[in-house]
């Protein structure tokens, strides 16, 4: 797939992947089923799943290293302020051929738009929190968590980006 069928598949994963509502026990419930998906991949990855702020789940898998946390507080920090997947604002950039320091100035210390962060969305509401990992590569790290929300939400079709190209 190309960068444009990419950004169109993930307006596409935000659109439907939103919930009725959430809470701390849906926030619990999504983590272990994004370590079970993890763990059955034998990826190695941390989760972590913030609501309004607050940190709701947290894990760290064996081999993963501190820089792991870094990451994912910088891609939660991008998903924060635009409301958007962090892998859309990499694309987005990517194919605008500049980059998110260059357009806003804002400091790459505290933010990155690296794949595997993903904004929770609750239908009527908005942008919620964060879930997000870090761990394997960008694209793989997105589309764990895409693939987590689709079994999580029941969602009828497969909205990988990876499914989008067969």
């Amino acid at each position: 797939m190309g960068i444009d069928q990419d950004l169109e598949r993930i307006q596409l994963q935000e659109k439907r992947l939103q919930f009725a509502s959430f809470d701390a026990k849906t926030a619990w419930e999504l983590g272990i089923a994004l370590k079970a998906a993890a763990e059955k991949r034998n990826a190695r990855i941390t989760i972590e799943i913030q609501l309004h702020g607050h940190p709701m789940f947290a894990y760290g898998m064996p081999g993963t290293v501190p820089d792991n946390w870094e990451w994912m507080r910088r891609k939660r920090n991008t998903v924060m302020r635009y409301h958007r997947s962090s892998y859309f604002s990499g694309l987005k950039h990517e194919k605008a051929g500049t980059t998110l320091q260059q357009t806003t100035g804002l400091d790459l210390r505290d933010y990155a738009t690296h794949g595997g962060s993903f904004p929770l969305i609750v239908s009527g509401t908005g942008c919620v929190g964060t879930i997000t990992v870090s761990g394997l590569p960008q694209r793989e790290d997105h589309n764990l968590i895409v693939a987590v929300l689709q079994e999580f939400l029941r969602a009828d079709e497969d909205l990988t980006l990876d499914a989008a190209g067969k």
